[in-house]
């Protein structure tokens, strides 16, 4: 160590203590840039998760919206189809009828067969219409 300190002046404003000083001040200048990239980075995660969470949000609201839509129409479906079922009950006790009638009268009468629309719904009994549709419809 006593070469060393030959080697060096011992005088306050050395070139040692200077780069020293100018090491100790370009470290804590890097320090002060890390923390505030550090917090940029932080800031920005924590405007990217509230983003998400709205989005997040939004989805939710849609999936239980449409999964509302679902369930009315389920429930609508299943109300039409114990209609036709009603509807072909009486349109069978009215055939039978007419069959009856027909038979009491002597008149043929030429009764078609009802096509059983619950057990074959791709047999429509009706012929095909189109169904008029907006983009509203699917929206909320």
């Amino acid at each position: 160590m006593a070469s060393k300190q030959q080697l060096q002046p011992a005088s306050p404003g050395s070139d040692g203590d200077e780069r020293k000083r100018k090491r100790k001040l370009s470290n804590r200048e890097s320090a002060r840039r890390s923390r505030i990239r550090k917090q940029q980075h932080l800031d920005e995660l924590i405007a990217q998760e509230q983003k998400m969470v709205d989005e997040n949000k939004k989805l939710r609201e849609m999936i239980d919206g449409t999964s509302q839509l679902y369930l009315n129409f389920a429930s609508d479906n299943n109300v039409l189809r114990a209609q036709v079922a009603e509807l072909t009950d009486r349109l069978r006790s009215l055939n039978s009828v007419l069959q009856i009638a027909s038979e009491v009268s002597g008149f043929t009468v030429d009764i078609p067969d009802i096509p059983d629309a619950l057990l074959e719904p791709w047999q429509l009994p009706c012929p095909v219409q189109p169904i008029p549709a907006s983009v509203d419809m699917f929206q909320y």
